[in-house]
């Protein structure tokens, strides 16, 4: 019993040893804590003026490029968005000593998560920035699309292109908006790009008619008609001998604008022309022989 007294007093120094490194210890790791933290406020701060200075070397280089503002915009904020994850990932990654393979296996798999869930959305604005860059048409161009399902064939007036979607004004005065990621991988034909489009047109012909006589009352229309460019070709010729009739092809320039209304009037003056001339059109008929 007479030890116990100094064992007790051992023990009480002990846990007061225990107590007092316990307290050192955990200054040491603040003050480490500090000065970690001080370093990742320093690496911050100039982590975000190197920033600000690619995005402005960026933004001049799209400017430059003649970018369309909308992609620019996008482009601008996503490099920026992604440059903050990154300076922050490492300074979370300094400041508690997480390893950077753990963080790397976090951010793949949220990565491949979200993709797999926006597959549709990444695909579509992954088509918006190839449209607008490459530029293939623009705002106010006549556009003819076939797509990959169906074959379908869609045609109108661009109004509008978003990253996502494009906005096109068909000529019955419908809205038509198809998705970047389909539009991207169709055959587009642009009949705006060009100031100018060719208009071909055929006719049929009975095999008796003369053909240099179609031939030269062809060319009489169209020698009078004002909205065909003279400049260019002016061709009527004999396009195929079908089973029935005489294709005789016609081609003509005109203005983008009166391409159609230039199509409208000449077959209206054809008809008229090859009734005033006796020249005949063939038309399926059906002929039946009554037997007794």
């Amino acid at each position: 019993m007479r030890y116990l007294p100094i064992l007790e007093a051992g023990t009480t120094k002990e846990t007061f040893l225990d107590f007092d490194r316990f307290i050192k210890d955990i200054a040491d790791r603040g003050l480490d804590f500090l000065i970690k933290l001080l370093f990742v406020t320093v690496m911050i701060f100039i982590g975000k003026k190197i920033i600000k200075y690619v995005i402005r070397i960026l933004e001049k280089f799209f400017n430059r490029s003649k970018i369309e503002i909308s992609v620019s915009g996008f482009l601008l904020a996503l490099v920026k968005a992604i440059l903050h994850t990154i300076l922050f990932t490492q300074g979370i990654i300094f400041l508690f000593g997480i390893e950077s393979g753990t963080i790397v296996a976090i951010i793949g798999s949220a990565g491949l998560s979200i993709s797999l869930a926006l597959q549709g959305g990444l695909s579509n604005f992954a088509g918006g920035v190839l449209i607008l860059i490459l530029k293939p048409f623009r705002v106010g161009d006549y556009i003819i699309t076939t797509g990959t399902v169906g074959n379908m064939t869609n045609e109108g007036t661009v109004t509008a292109i978003d990253i996502f979607y494009t906005k096109i004004h068909t000529a019955d005065n419908k809205l038509l908006v198809m998705p970047n990621g389909a539009l991207s991988n169709s055959n587009i034909i642009n009949a705006s790009n060009e100031a100018t489009r060719r208009l071909d047109l055929t006719v049929s012909i009975e095999y008796r008619e003369n053909i240099q006589k179609v031939k030269e009352v062809i060319m009489d229309i169209l020698n009078q008609n004002e909205k065909i460019i003279k400049d260019k070709d002016i061709n009527v010729f004999v396009n195929s001998l079908d089973i029935n009739s005489v294709s005789i092809g016609i081609r003509v320039w005109v203005l983008n604008d009166d391409y159609l209304k230039l199509k409208w009037e000449l077959l209206e003056e054809i008809k008229n022309a090859f009734d005033k001339n006796q020249i005949t059109i063939p038309f399926n008929q059906l002929e039946i022989t009554m037997r007794k």
